[in-house]
């Protein structure tokens, strides 16, 4: 039987620039399948498709008990190791982060993001020294994504904002995270800084425009997440075809679309 600790171990294992990881979030069982299908070697959830599917926006506005409710339906869907998007914790303090960590855990997750938004750098590494204890407590070695939004969400003044991305991923490894995340940037010349400053594995956002994972993993990337990139194409064909058959009458959006059978047989058995 394949425990969590196995899943943990089989997923960190797959953080290698030679061939970085390709993640095409997922948001519930059945996108989790079709991503699993697809060859796909693990599953990572996307919290904004977590929210959006469960009627709540993005951004801390979920419950932990909802989150995990539809994590562990997502890791017992699977056979590949899932790790979840846990955004800031779901947690008022640190204490509240160990709480949700031992919640995955219990749930089969075999990895976890953690996002710093815009806390202080000093609160981020405490939420992920708690992740890691809780961890540690379970005796799971669990991969902890640390995610630093200075890219993202534009922190600080741009001159510094590579060291100041360097040293909050400092202090989160230091604090025990297991790779560095930090969406919002693709551009060659700050990727390669960020993989020289970085003694982890990093982890880049990608979506049009970006460049090929095989070309991110050249300048030494390990992971490539697709965010909740999928989940916004998917609604923007239930836009296109509402409008379309409200406007005009046409069903032109539908086309391409997946057989009813497949879609039934991935959830069947």
């Amino acid at each position: 039987m394949t425990t969590t600790v196995d899943l943990a171990r089989r997923f960190a294992a797959l953080h290698t620039p030679a061939a970085p990881l390709a993640l095409a979030n997922a948001w519930d069982v059945l996108s989790a399948r079709l991503v699993e299908a697809a060859g796909a070697p693990a599953v990572a959830t996307t919290s904004a498709g977590v929210a959006w599917t469960l009627g709540t926006p993005d951004g801390d506005a979920l419950s932990r008990d909802r989150a995990l409710d539809l994590i562990a339906r997502v890791a017992a869907a699977v056979s590949v190791p899932v790790t979840a998007d846990i955004e800031g914790g779901f947690g008022a303090d640190p204490a509240g982060v160990a709480e949700t960590v031992t919640g995955v855990l219990e749930a089969g997750a075999a990895g976890i993001n953690i996002e710093d938004g815009t806390r202080a750098p000093a609160d981020h590494a405490e939420r992920v020294a708690a992740a890691r204890a809780a961890a540690d407590a379970a005796g799971v070695p669990l991969f902890i994504n640390a995610r630093i939004d200075t890219f993202l969400f534009g922190l600080g003044e741009e001159a510094n904002r590579l060291d100041e991305t360097l040293a909050r991923a400092a202090a989160c490894l230091g604090a025990g995270a297991s790779g560095i995340f930090v969406p919002g940037v693709v551009d060659p010349a700050t990727v390669t800084e960020l993989v020289k400053g970085i003694d982890a594995p990093l982890n880049l956002l990608a979506g049009p425009g970006a460049p090929a994972v095989a070309e991110l993993g050249a300048l030494g990337v390990a992971r490539v997440s697709l965010g909740s990139g999928v989940a916004s194409a998917a609604y923007e064909v239930v836009r296109r075809a509402a409008e379309e058959l409200i406007a005009g009458g046409s069903y032109g959006a539908l086309d391409g679309g997946l057989p009813y059978g497949e879609l039934n047989a991935l959830l069947q058995g």
